[in-house]
């Protein structure tokens, strides 16, 4: 290798990475000098003398990053086929470039010290410290000729602690070696770090203010970010000892430093590592220093400096570390105090908590909410909730969180100091909005355990706020509601604060309740403040809603004084009518809406929780509910129904069977006349008659104004709810005594389980076929031959809501057209509302029939057939997002109500049949999915454009959660254990599905699973296919899924679960093995005979594991990032002994034989 033959290889790089770098080059010669680069690092025998030749100071930037990028390469990938005298130049020339071939620390690169440094990190990976035992003595004598080496000694040990021990990206005995040597010489480490944070500091604070030093002040403080980066890569894991050694003097410096602007975040960030540790109680005891005086100093004055300078990003950054800081000193404070450690409350308790109250009380709505989880574990602590410091406070939180609980803040606004922090914090407004409803949640949870240690104060001040916002006058602001003229918007001033009252008061009020004895409620209090809710009058929709949620919240005195019962129920039900221009046309808006809804489910909620209460004033409320059925056009079909439904509530109470079914009867007799009408009956039965009956079939010409059959649907619709009403309500006494008295009780099944009938029974079972006629209709019309009948008007009547879509694809809803806009713009979207409702309300009736009738019901004569030819029927047409509801609310309520009796004549029959055809169009779709994501078909984007694929694909995956959550609920009995479903989580799959690795031990099947596997098992064995489909079906769901660390987890161990419990009786499985590609079959062979040998001692579970592993490795699919990527291999180092540890900076370890290792890189 000649000095000239670099030099032109040289010349022809710099040539290549100049076409590389420059925006000007064509496609083409871009790839051309890529290639020619990419060969080069491959296959070139003098890439080192290359490498050192480009990295040299005299070089651009650019080119001196090449040059390093392929010394990097060297090390990474020709390590072990390199001689060693090449090994020795190469790093003796590395630590040359550290010592001498770069710029001073102000001027050089960031790239190129990053770089730089990880060359040196892949070297010691590879040799340290069993070939390179002066390393660190190295680096030491580096790190003293300068600020530039000492910043990259600090780089290259951050690189080393976050590949060894953050990121693990080494084998394992390498891994080991190295940490162990860390950690045996941690104390040397961590003095260098300390020494270096010192004295850098102080060099810097000397001449800062002097001018002419600038430049030298500048490269110190440079180092001393350095010294604080690589500190926290170590804080993390070292032993707590290094970090509170010597008086806790790294704690104190810390500290000290958080009033130094240059360096504040970086110890800030380093103290938060620091007091966030976990770990033996007693070595967390020393972090107690930071309660002492001189520390709370320290961070209560860089917490009021950093503040007082106004929002400057920075800054706000640096607040946000302290904040975290003093929650974590809170965290380690419960922990300690009250544990057997002698930790008592610290002196500066009371300092700690005014400015932890101060962070409360910031402007910034993320500060406030950081602080609640840590309020919440003070007032919750068994010794600190005891103590007159934290008690003095309570009153003061409550009151700051009277300000925190009003919604302002968001970003787009400037009416609050909150806007402008909320612009660094989020997006949008509906981030903002999404954030504030979660924080506002925590804030209830954290004041109603304020309130358990102080509940009168908290009552108190709910009246106060109350009353003055029951006088204050209606400040509507510059928003106007698009409900009237003068009204509030959700933006309102008068709304924000009513809303935030009403909040508050509902928090504090019902915990009040909770705490304290019967006798020392202030119940006249109470009294007062419920005439003055219910005097109030108010045709703002939005403030009405308040004020019904405060008569709610305040209903519990009524208990104790039972005449104002009448005055609460005349103010709810003249709210269930409410409209704002009385005899209106218009549609009614969101929020008219919701105040009459609000208003029914407020006296639902009454009947639920004091039936007793009401009971005497049965008659009265009845004859109310009479008189606002008789017009059929003053209430929807869902306000009717809340009525009765309320009604059934009370009834409940009769405790009489043929009182009650005589009160139902009376009660259903409208719903009775019209459901079971002729006419009803043929429309029910026939798809063609009911398109035409609610006027599916129609070309609308004003489709805003021009509903004909509006009335037809309102019809229909209140027979359904007022069916699921009385099913869902109707019961017998809960106490068997009563039940018994009543006339309820019927005897015991043959498995003990007592029998009742519900007085609702014969009139539900009275209607129940023209119930399966509709739904068996409804069905039907997704048939192509009725969707062409749907008229012009309403070719998408049976698509999705956009409402819905948006909730499936998490899009956030528009903030005011939650409340402003009319509540379907058109006909169609009443069309389409109206289909949505009514297939939902069916499957609720369904669902709730069985737990509502029992016997009754599962004994209905040939019901498995009934459903199968109704519920079941035309599955092929139904689309994904009707399947999902119809399983959710029918299927699995069904199967976990069901008793084992009747499992055989119903369940059974149904199950068998849907989970082959789920199982086969999941299938399908999945195989649709997978080649779509292979193929990217373009003449088909027009058509079916990208956000209609994200919506299948997300229906798809939501759909097959749901069955596969059905298939857990048929089979898996958790003993002992809550029944844990993934139907709620509709977030990302691979999240939920990397939850649980190890099935719990206590899961066994359920008595519906055998009944179930009967079909797939001969007397006592399973089939022989159905062992090698299951096995082959994990394999395969590893070779798609094993990407994913979470269910690669899961799936390899179930997949060993499944080889060692049948591989004894199925020889079929190895023939599975076999097909795994790249499987050793030695290897195999040995797994084998272990297994089949049951005179062998049995190897350790996490051994036998681990081999299996590497057996099926041939099947686990990858990410495609690693697909392609170049393996690096490390090499293993002869282990290090572990009896003597000798240290490793002097000596050269011996191998067995008494010679010395071949130290590689020789002092």
């Amino acid at each position: 290798m000649s000095a000239e033959q670099v030099s032109g290889l040289c010349e022809q790089l710099v040539k290549a990475v100049t076409v590389i770098m420059d925006p000007a080059s064509t496609q083409r010669y871009r790839l051309e000098a890529l290639k020619f680069c990419e060969e080069f690092k491959e296959k070139c025998p003098i890439c080192v003398p290359c490498g050192l030749k480009l990295a040299e100071k005299t070089q651009t930037a650019i080119v001196r990053h090449f040059g390093l990028q392929i010394l990097e390469h060297v090390v990474k990938y020709r390590w072990n086929n390199m001689p060693r005298l090449e090994k020795v130049y190469l790093k003796n020339n590395v630590m040359g470039l550290i010592s001498s071939g770069t710029q001073s620390i102000l001027e050089e690169e960031s790239h190129i010290k990053d770089v730089l440094s990880r060359i040196v990190v892949e070297m010691i990976k590879r040799e340290w410290p069993q070939h390179w035992p002066d390393m660190l003595k190295e680096l030491d004598t580096l790190s003293k000729q300068g600020e530039t080496q000492t910043e990259l000694v600090m780089f290259i040990l951050l690189r080393l602690a976050e590949d060894v021990v953050t990121f693990q990206t080494l084998p394992t005995q390498r891994r080991r070696d190295i940490q162990q040597t860390l950690t045996q010489n941690m104390e040397k480490i961590f003095s260098f770090l300390l020494t270096a944070l010192q004295q850098n500091v102080s060099k810097y604070r000397c001449m800062k203010t002097d001018l002419a030093q600038e430049p030298k002040a500048q490269a110190n403080c440079r180092v001393g970010i350095a010294a604080l980066n690589t500190l926290a890569g170590y804080i993390d894991w070292v032993a707590l000892s290094h970090i509170t050694a010597d008086n806790c003097k790294l704690l104190e410096m810390l500290c000290l430093l958080l009033n130094e602007p240059e360096l504040q975040v970086g110890a800030a960030e380093c103290l938060l590592i620091a007091v966030s540790r976990k770990g033996k109680l007693e070595d967390r005891k020393p972090l107690m220093v930071l309660f002492g005086d001189v520390a709370m100093h320290c961070i209560l004055s860089a917490a009021q400096t950093a503040d007082g300078e106004g929002l400057v990003e920075k800054h706000y950054v640096f607040l946000k570390r302290l904040c975290q800081v003093l929650c974590a000193l809170g965290s380690q404070l419960c922990a300690l105090l009250g544990s057997d450690c002698d930790v008592e409350t610290p002196a500066n308790f009371g300092k700690y908590l005014e400015s932890f109250l101060a962070f409360t009380t910031h402007p910034s709505q993320f500060l406030r909410s950081s602080t609640q989880i840590t309020w919440g574990a003070l007032f919750r602590h068994e010794v600190l909730s005891h103590d007159p410091l934290l008690l003095a406070v309570v009153p003061k939180y409550l009151r700051a969180s009277m300000t925190n609980l009003v919604k302002v803040g968001f970003p787009s606004k400037a009416d609050s100091p909150s806007c402008e922090y909320s612009r660094f914090d989020f997006d949008s407004d509906e981030d903002f909005n999404a954030f504030f409803n979660s924080f506002r949640a925590q804030q209830g949870e954290v004041m109603r355990m304020a309130c358990r240690l102080d509940p009168l104060t908290g009552f108190q001040m709910a009246g106060e706020w109350l009353k003055y916002q029951l006088t204050a006058p209606l400040d509507t602001g510059p928003m106007n509601s698009k409900t009237g003229e003068g009204l509030c918007s959700i933006f309102s001033p008068s709304f924000v604060q009513w809303d935030a009252m009403t909040f508050f008061s509902e928090s504090v009020i019902s915990q009040m309740f909770r705490t304290m004895d019967k006798d020392e409620i202030p119940v006249n209090d109470g009294i007062d403040l419920l005439q003055l809710v219910l005097n109030f009058e108010t045709k703002d929709p939005l403030i009405l809603s308040c004020v019904l949620t405060n008569v709610s919240a305040l209903f519990p005195f009524v208990t104790y004084r039972p005449e104002y019962l009448p005055q609460v129920l005349s103010k709810l039900f003249a709210s269930v009518t409410f409209e704002v221009v009385e005899e209106s046309k218009a549609p009614r808006t969101r929020a008219v809406k919701n105040v009459r809804r609000h208003a029914c489910s407020s006296i639902i909620k009454m009947c639920r929780d004091y039936p007793q209460f009401v009971l005497p004033n049965f008659e009265m409320l009845y004859n109310h509910v009479k008189q606002l059925l008789s017009n059929e056009l003053l209430l929807t079909q869902m306000e009717k129904c809340a009525l009765m439904e309320a009604l059934v509530l009370i009834s409940n109470q009769f405790k009489d069977y043929e009182r009650q079914k005589a009160f139902l009867e009376e009660l259903m007799a409208p719903v009775a006349g019209l459901w079971l009408s002729p006419e009803m009956q043929r429309v029910l039965s026939d798809p063609e008659a009911f398109i035409s009956y609610v006027g599916a079939d129609n070309k609308i010409a004003d489709p805003v104004l021009e509903d004909p059959s509006g009335l037809n649907r309102s019809r229909i619709s209140f027979c359904v709810y007022t069916i699921l009403g009385v099913v869902k309500r109707a019961r017998w006494p809960a106490a068997t005594e009563e039940a018994k008295a009543g006339g309820f009780f019927l005897g015991y099944l043959p498995s003990g389980t007592p029998m009742y009938r519900n007085p609702c029974t014969e009139q539900v079972l009275k209607l129940f076929d023209n119930l399966l006629a509709l739904i068996r209709t409804h069905n039907n019309l997704y048939t192509p031959e009725m969707v062409a009948r749907l008229g012009d008007t309403f070719a998408k009547a049976l698509d999705m809501l956009e409402v819905e879509k948006n909730a499936i694809l998490g899009l956030p809803q528009p903030l005011l057209e939650l409340y402003d806009s009319p509540v379907y713009k058109t006909v169609l979207e009443r069309m389409q509302g109206f289909f949505c409702t009514l297939y939902d309300n069916c499957f609720h009736i369904l669902g709730n029939a069985g737990p509502s009738m029992q016997q009754d019901f599962y004994t209905v004569e040939g019901l498995a057939s009934q459903l199968l030819s109704s519920a079941f029927n035309n599955l092929n047409n139904i689309p994904d997002y009707r399947l999902r509801p119809m399983l959710r609310v029918f299927v699995k309520p069904l199967v976990l109500s069901c008793p084992s009796e009747y499992y055989e004549t119903l369940v059974c029959p149904m199950l068998g049949p849907l989970f082959t055809y789920l199982h086969m169009r999941l299938s399908q779709k999945w195989q649709v999915i997978n080649q779509r994501s292979m193929l990217c078909e373009d003449d088909a984007a027009d058509d079916n454009p990208e956000s209609q694929e994200m919506l299948e694909e997300q229906l798809v995956r939501l759909l097959t959660r749901e069955v596969m959550d059905l298939a857990t609920v048929c089979c898996v009995s958790k003993k002992g254990v809550e029944q844990n479903t993934t139907a709620a989580v509709d977030g990302d799959d691979d999240e939920a599905m990397a939850t649980e690795v190890t099935p719990p031990a206590n899961a066994e099947l359920t008595e519906l699973g055998k009944c179930l596997m009967k079909q797939e098992v001969l007397p006592g064995n399973l089939l022989p296919d159905a062992v090698s489909w299951f096995f082959t079906s994990v394999l395969k769901g590893l070779q798609v899924h094993g990407q994913h660390d979470g269910c690669m987890a899961a799936l390899v161990h179930l997949a060993f679960q499944i080889y060692e419990a049948l591989r004894p009786r199925y020889g079929e499985l190895k023939t599975v093995m076999e097909q795994i590609p790249d499987i050793q079959l030695d290897s195999l062979e040995q797994f084998d005979s272990k297994l089949l040998n049951p005179t062998l001692q049995k190897v350790a579970d996490k051994r036998r594991k681990d081999h299996f592993k590497r057996l099926i490795s041939g099947c686990i699919g990858k990410p495609i990032g690693e697909q392609f990527r170049k393996e690096v291999h490390i090499r293993n180092l002869p282990s290090l002994f572990k009896k003597v540890k000798p240290s490793l900076e002097t000596d050269v370890l011996e191998n067995e034989d008494g010679e010395g290792f071949n130290v590689l890189f020789e002092p």
